[in-house]
C-alpha cells in the first residue's frame, strides 16, 4: 500500500518542482508581483485569519530595535518558558538575571478576553547582494496570527494591552541607573560617546522602611506618591503634564537625600542628579530635560547654593545700575588687575527664567511620569516663584529627630523593637533639645563587636545631655550677646542725645547773641 502511495507521488513532486523552478527561472519580476497579489486574494476568501508583522529593526531610526518589538518580546516571555520547546536567553540587570524568549520559528498561543491568538517568531533571510547595516543579515520578526471576526478586538485593546504590559515587564527588570550632567566647555557637543548625561548602576539601599521619620507623614508621601504613578488619565484629563515637584527642606543632617533614594526605590525611577552650576545656558538646561527618559526623578541638590538664583531680581537690577554708570565687562576686569583680584572663569548662564521653564514650561510635559526634587537648608533664601505650588507640589519639612524617628533608627541599627529601659530617658531628651537623625544613628551605630544596644543607648543619652548643655551655653551666650547689644544701643542712643543736646544748646546761644547784636545795632542807629 505505501508503496503505491509513493509511486503515485513521486511525478507529482517532480511536477511540481519543475513548475516551480521555471516559474522562478523564467517569470519576470512584475509578473510575480501580479500573480502573487492575486493568489493572496484568491486564499483571503477561503483563509479565516489575518496577520500582523512586528519588526525587529526599524530602518528609519538608523536601524535601532522597534519599542514595539521589545514590548511584545517582554510580554511573550512569560508564556515562552512553558510552551515553546526551544528558547533564547537575555541577560538583564548587568547579567544579574535572565529573560528566556522564544527561539526562531517558534510558536505559542495567548488568550485575551477567551479568545486565542497565536505568536509566531521568524526570520527573513536578508539580500546577500546588498550590505547590511547590522550586526544580524536576518530580518527577524513577530507574527501575529488572529481570526477576522477578532479584527477590532485586537486591533483596538489587545495589541495596546501588550504594550503597556510588556513595558511594565522592562520597567521591572531594567537596571535602574543614577545619571550625573556632563560638564560643558562652552561650546559645541563635548558629551561623553555623544552623551549628556553618564549613568551607573543606582544601588542605594534607603527605603521607606529605614527612613527615620514620622510613621504618619511618611504613609501620607507613599500614598501621594503611589497616587502620582497611577494618575496617568486623570493628569490628561486635567490637561496638566505628568509630572509633580517635590520640595525637601530642613537642617543638614535630616535625610534629605536619603528620601529621595527611598522614593526612587519605592517607584522603581532611574535619578538624574543635574548639577546647575555644569550647564552652560538654558539651552543646554532644555537638552538636558529632552535627554531624560520617563519614570525619572530629576533632582536638584541644595539648590540655593547650586546658582545665584534667589537674589537674581535684585542682582539683575544691580546690573542695570552698573551699565547706567557706563562699568562694561572690560573695565571691570581691569579694576579686578589693579586690585591684584583673579579673573574667574566664565560662570553658567542659567537663569531664574529658564529654570521655571524647565520645571513648569512647555518642555516640562516630555516624557511623562517624572518627579522633579529640589533640597535646600534653607528655603527662606529661595525666590517664591521658584516653590509655589503648581512648581514645587508638595513642600516636605524633615527636621529634627523626634522619638518616633529615634524608635525606627533604634530598630534598624540595634534590633530594638518594642521598647528598652532607656527610650523614657531619650524621649525626655528629645523633647529638650535638637538633634538630627544623622547624628543620633552614629551614635545608635556599634563601634566594635563587644558593644551592644544598652551601651549603644546610654552612648546617645550623654550625647543628647552634651547637646542639651551645649545649646544651653550658646543660648545664655546669645542672651548675653543680645544684652551687651542692647546695652550699647542704649550707650549710643544716650550719647546722640547728649550729642543733640549740645549741639542744639550752641545754636540757642547763636540766636541769642545775634539777637543782642541786632538790638546794639538798632541802639546805635537811634543816638
Amino acid at each position: 500500500m505505501m508503496q503505491d502511495v509513493w509511486t503515485q507521488l513521486g511525478p507529482t513532486i517532480a511536477a511540481i518542482m519543475f513548475t516551480w523552478t521555471m516559474y522562478q527561472n523564467y517569470f519576470p519580476h512584475e509578473l510575480r508581483g501580479h500573480i502573487r497579489r492575486y493568489t493572496d486574494k484568491l486564499v483571503s476568501y477561503f483563509y479565516p485569519y489575518m496577520h500582523i508583522i512586528f519588526y525587529e529593526l526599524e530602518t528609519e531610526g538608523w536601524f535601532e530595535r522597534s519599542k514595539a518589538y521589545v514590548a511584545i518580546e517582554r510580554y511573550l516571555s512569560k508564556n515562552s518558558s512553558t510552551q515553546a520547546k526551544r528558547l533564547k536567553a537575555n541577560a538583564v540587570k548587568d547579567g544579574q538575571s535572565l529573560v528566556l524568549t522564544m527561539d526562531d520559528h517558534e510558536e505559542i498561543t495567548d488568550e485575551y478576553k477567551g479568545e486565542k491568538v497565536w505568536w509566531i517568531s521568524s526570520q527573513k533571510p536578508a539580500n546577500r547582494q546588498t550590505i547590511s547595516l547590522y550586526k544580524e543579515d536576518e530580518k527577524r520578526y513577530f507574527k501575529l496570527k488572529f481570526h477576522k471576526k477578532n479584527r477590532d478586538l485586537i486591533t483596538n485593546t489587545y495589541l495596546k494591552y501588550v504594550l503597556d504590559e510588556g513595558k511594565a515587564i522592562s520597567v521591572k527588570e531594567r537596571q535602574r541607573k543614577l545619571y550625573t550632567n556632563n560638564k560643558g566647555d562652552g561650546g559645541g557637543y563635548r558629551y561623553r560617546g555623544g552623551r549628556m548625561w553618564s549613568g551607573v548602576v543606582f544601588e542605594h539601599p534607603s527605603t521607606f522602611d529605614t527612613l527615620a521619620m514620622d510613621p504618619n507623614k511618611k504613609q501620607e508621601i507613599i500614598d501621594d506618591l503611589e497616587t502620582f504613578s497611577k494618575s496617568k488619565d486623570y493628569y490628561a484629563k486635567i490637561g496638566k503634564a505628568w509630572k509633580r515637584g517635590y520640595l525637601l527642606y530642613g537642617p543638614p543632617g535630616t535625610g534629605k537625600s536619603s528620601m529621595i533614594a527611598a522614593m526612587a526605590n519605592f517607584l522603581k525611577y532611574d535619578v538624574y542628579d543635574l548639577e546647575l552650576t555644569s550647564v552652560k545656558d538654558n539651552t543646554e538646561l532644555r537638552k538636558l530635560l529632552i535627554d531624560t527618559t520617563g519614570k525619572s526623578i530629576i533632582v536638584i541638590e541644595d539648590i540655593d547654593c547650586s546658582l545665584d538664583l534667589t537674589g537674581q531680581r535684585e542682582t539683575n537690577k544691580k546690573k542695570k545700575e552698573e551699565e547706567d554708570k557706563g562699568k562694561n565687562e572690560e573695565d571691570a576686569v581691569k579694576e579686578k588687575i589693579k586690585k591684584g583680584g583673579e579673573v574667574k572663569e566664565k560662570q553658567s548662564e542659567v537663569t531664574l527664567s529658564g529654570l521655571l521653564n524647565f520645571i513648569d514650561g512647555l518642555w516640562s510635559a516630555i516624557g511623562g511620569e517624572r518627579l522633579i526634587v529640589f533640597t535646600t537648608n534653607y528655603v527662606e533664601k529661595l525666590d517664591p516663584a521658584l516653590i509655589r505650588r503648581g512648581r514645587m507640589d508638595k513642600h516636605i519639612v524633615l527636621s529634627y529627630c523626634c522619638f518616633e524617628s529615634f524608635k525606627v533608627l533604634a530598630h534598624n541599627y540595634l534590633d530594638v523593637v518594642e521598647s528598652h529601659v532607656h527610650f523614657p530617658e531619650i524621649r525626655r531628651l528629645l523633647e529638650e533639645t535638637n538633634m538630627t537623625p544623622a547624628d543620633i544613628a552614629e551614635n545608635l551605630m556599634p563601634k566594635s563587636s563587644k558593644e551592644n544596644a544598652d551601651t549603644c543607648l546610654e552612648r546617645l543619652i550623654k550625647a543628647l545631655e552634651t547637646a542639651k548643655e551645649e545649646a544651653k551655653l550658646k543660648a545664655e551666650e546669645e542672651e548675653r550677646a543680645k544684652a551687651a547689644e542692647k546695652e550699647k544701643e542704649e550707650r549710643d542712643r544716650e550719647e546722640k542725645k547728649e550729642v543733640t543736646a549740645t549741639e542744639e544748646a550752641k545754636n540757642a546761644d547763636g540766636v541769642n547773641e545775634k539777637d543782642n547784636g541786632v538790638k546794639e545795632n538798632g541802639d546805635a542807629s537811634k543816638d
